[in-house]
């Protein structure tokens, strides 16, 4: 049995992988659009810097972090003095953290899903008059759904398991920003913690394996509503 200390630790990490989805899941479809159908000047320099994270360590995405969104960074100093808004240090920084770290996981789900897609649907859209906007709504993002559903759901198990990228922007603060694999750093520093690094780490497994499997069933299920393959 969990304690309730532990459970604050299981429901905060399920709420910051929740709110890390809703921040970066809009970019992420933007940006996989933009990388799929665009053509412009710098478009390798984008698609390296979208998936940056994925080849960076953790910690130096939420140092990165820290300078840009601290309260004495550009954007931090910028938000907080204009907005009353603080980022690090708090849940939302544990969220944003998350969703920089499962960005690219993300983009590479929609981005795949979006390729698949004929271009000759969308050019015979254009041709009967819609327009940019219609063409993405109404044919481009209901085909890449199957993507779409995919990414956010890795997205959401990546979230549940960072650690880097959180405890440097975010640190360590129980009931604020301390998810599972934080309270699992902190019960193996305690002595005699490592019971309860092992009911944590089990937690963690059951809820990665879950959300695997939600994945792969939401991806079969929005293939065929589609009607692709599969």
């Amino acid at each position: 049995m969990l304690t309730p200390d532990e459970w604050t630790a299981v429901l905060l990490t399920l709420g910051v992988a929740a709110r890390s989805v809703a921040f970066g899941l809009p970019v992420a479809v933007g940006l996989a659009w933009l990388l799929a159908r665009g053509r412009f000047p710098g478009k390798a320099v984008l698609d390296a810097l979208v998936h940056l994270p994925m080849v960076l360590p953790p910690v130096v995405v939420g140092w990165l972090l820290l300078l840009l969104l601290g309260v004495r960074g550009p954007v931090g100093a910028w938000l907080h003095d204009w907005f009353g808004v603080r980022l690090v240090f708090t849940t939302e920084g544990a969220a944003l953290a998350c969703a920089a770290m499962s960005l690219p996981l993300m983009v590479r789900a929609v981005r795949l899903s979006i390729e698949a897609i004929d271009p000759g649907l969308e050019q015979a859209a254009r041709t009967l008059g819609a327009g940019r906007l219609d063409r993405f709504m109404t044919i481009t993002l209901p085909l890449a759904l199957p993507g779409v559903l995919s990414g956010a759901i890795v997205g959401y198990v990546a979230s549940l398991g960072e650690f880097g990228a959180v405890i440097t922007f975010a640190a360590n603060i129980p009931g604020e920003t301390q998810t599972l694999p934080l309270a699992i750093y902190s019960a193996l520093q305690s002595p005699n913690g490592e019971e309860t690094a092992a009911k944590l780490a089990l937690v963690s497994i059951g809820l990665a394996l879950v959300g695997l499997g939600a994945a792969e069933w939401a991806g079969r299920r929005a293939r065929a509503a589609v009607g692709q393959r599969p």
